[in-house]
């Protein structure tokens, strides 16, 4: 075998939880050490570590992403009740992708992987579509009251009222707010995507009925644009323009899809859930945190595939689809070797994508595989990670 690339400055490595915790070893096991002299810095974001150090790990793990600028995450259990009981929790801590996206500044970039043999709904995409969700305030964060009967609703704030609503009888109220920094950091956040992957910008909102705080949103993008980014745009051969939402989405659906559509947070998250049934699964998508400041974490855009990793603890074998995990690596790889100039650990990243769709076109499959792509057999997640070792050479 060919001598192994070497890396020069480690890429954060943050582990998880259930079943992607397990396919994640695999795929460094059998796909990366056998190529590449890794070098990490690991931090546990499993339940148990995270409930040993009360989350001090995930800040750690989100510190050294700011200092080290590149990170891969495998899949997280965000706790709800009866994840607290089963893992004996002493309190039900928050998403770590939450919380890393904060610390960072950063906006996660999903886009869907195009499987050899699936076809898109949309009969002219042809190019995955990027979808950018400001993940900050909006409904998200909004503050809701339910107005018990008659009477006037205001907007209170800096010394000045303003009416919402006169109301006559029982209804419900609902008050959200975004700040001007972290919409500007997502508009950076945005244009560099766009240039990293090379691709046109859009952005679209509702500022024609919501014209002051959805108008904020499209003037700080414009301003951003004006003032750091039109020269770099021009230079790179590709655009930015605002339109509509609704016009976006008419546009999107007569289009051949290869451009970042950034969005704001509830449009955002109706909108990748779409993008991505349509060119296959929700699980079939690739996802990347970027910060202002060009720190980058890679992750699998799915859950920690519960039901099979209780089938695996009773000894069955399951076929569980790795592509997000390992498209996660490929990427962090590929921008490592990017950031620090190293070429053949840049070409690896690609190879180890190639490889999986490689084996996919020859009709390797896993079950969910399968149905996207017609294939009459599936075999389990150990069968077809071999198959991508092969192919890798």
């Amino acid at each position: 075998m060919a001598e192994k690339i070497t890396m020069q400055t480690p890429i954060v490595e943050m582990d998880g939880d259930e079943m992607t915790r397990l396919m994640w070893a695999q795929i460094k096991e059998e796909l990366i050490a056998p190529f590449v002299d890794l070098k990490t810095e690991y931090y546990d974001l499993g339940l148990p570590e995270r409930e040993r150090t009360d989350d001090g790990v995930t800040m750690d793990a989100a510190r050294a992403v700011e200092q080290w600028g590149v990170g891969v995450k495998c899949a997280t259990i965000t706790p709800n009740a009866k994840r607290m009981e089963e893992y004996h929790l002493s309190r039900m801590y928050p998403s770590p992708n939450g919380t890393i996206r904060a610390y960072l500044d950063g906006t996660t970039f999903r886009a869907p992987i195009l499987l050899p043999g699936a076809v898109p709904l949309v009969s002219c995409w042809k190019e995955p579509i990027t979808i950018a969700r400001h993940s900050y305030g909006d409904l998200y964060k909004g503050t809701e009251y339910r107005v018990p009967g008659p009477g006037t609703v205001k907007l209170t704030g800096n010394g000045a009222d303003k009416t919402i609503f006169d109301f006559k009888g029982p209804g419900v109220v609902m008050g959200m707010y975004n700040t001007d920094d972290s919409i500007r950091s997502f508009a950076r956040s945005c244009f560099a995507c766009a240039l990293d992957k090379g691709q046109d910008l859009w952005f679209s909102c509702k500022d024609t009925i919501s014209q002051t705080y959805d108008g904020r949103f499209r003037d700080i993008f414009q301003e951003v644009y004006d003032g750091e980014y039109k020269d770099r745009f021009a230079g790179a051969g590709i655009t930015y323009f605002y339109t509509l939402i609704d016009d976006a989405v008419a546009r999107c659906m007569r289009s051949q899809g290869g451009f970042v559509w950034a969005l704001k947070n509830y449009d955002g998250d109706v909108m990748s859930d779409m993008i991505g049934a349509a060119f296959g699964a929700l699980a079939l998508m690739s996802s990347v945190l970027i910060s202002p400041s060009g720190r980058y974490v890679y992750e699998a855009a799915h859950g920690t595939v519960t039901r099979h990793w209780y089938r695996r603890q009773q000894g069955e074998k399951t076929s569980t689809d790795p592509m997000a995990t390992i498209f996660a690596w490929a990427g962090a790889l590929r921008k490592r070797g990017e950031l620090d100039g190293l070429a053949d650990l840049q070409a690896f990243g690609d190879r180890l994508e190639q490889a999986s769709l490689q084996a996919i076109g020859d009709g390797i499959v896993t079950k969910d595989m399968a149905a996207l792509t017609g294939a009459e057999t599936s075999v389990d997640t150990e069968t077809f990670l071999s198959a991508v070792r092969a192919r890798l050479g």
